[in-house]
């Protein structure tokens, strides 16, 4: 016959589960690892961001990495599942073949090399052309501030963009009214 304390019940068990969700301090994106998709053509995803007068948006990753858990979980998956900005995750280390801007075929590796790209999470932000057009986002910031610092990230590439379209627009509108 055994006295005292039995142990832990499944009832107080998942009550301490309730009681700690309800917190706030785990997220279900969080205890579910989001994911982001891997691009198949960089060009063709390019070309439809900017259609919507958006930037590319290209996480590069390194797999067991918790500050890119971090990044991808928090702030980039829930910005992909919205479906406002297109955003793609490159891990570093992969083989994996993707299309680059100029459309010849090279692997995720290859692409964080040509990048120059050496922490993990990187966040990258690509215009017109394939072109970084605002400062990346590198390394794992102080949580508080990461979503200010993507938001200031994506507001600037947005205007550009918006810059660049309006500066076509018009140079081909004066093109025409010359000709």
């Amino acid at each position: 016959m055994t006295t005292g304390n039995p142990g832990p019940t499944r009832r107080m068990l998942l009550g301490l589960a309730a009681a700690v969700a309800s917190t706030g301090l785990v997220r279900p994106s969080q205890a579910a690892g989001a994911t982001l998709p891997a691009p198949v053509a960089l060009d063709h995803a390019l070309a439809s961001a900017l259609e919507k007068g958006n930037p590319l948006v290209v996480m590069v990753s390194l797999e067991g990495c918790p500050f890119c858990r971090v990044a991808r979980d928090s702030y980039l998956a829930p910005l992909h599942r919205e479906g406002t900005v297109a955003v793609y995750q490159i891990d570093m280390r992969s083989a994996q073949a993707v299309r680059d801007f100029s459309g010849a075929t090279r692997s995720h590796e290859d692409m964080v090399r040509a990048w120059r790209v050496t922490i993990a999470p990187t966040v990258l932000f690509f215009g017109p052309q394939g072109k970084e057009i605002v400062a990346r986002l590198e390394g794992g910031y102080i949580p508080d501030f990461y979503g200010a610092y993507l938001d200031q990230r994506l507001e600037q590439a947005r205007a550009l963009i918006k810059a660049t379209r309006q500066a076509n627009f018009s140079s081909k509108r004066a093109e025409r009214s010359t000709s």
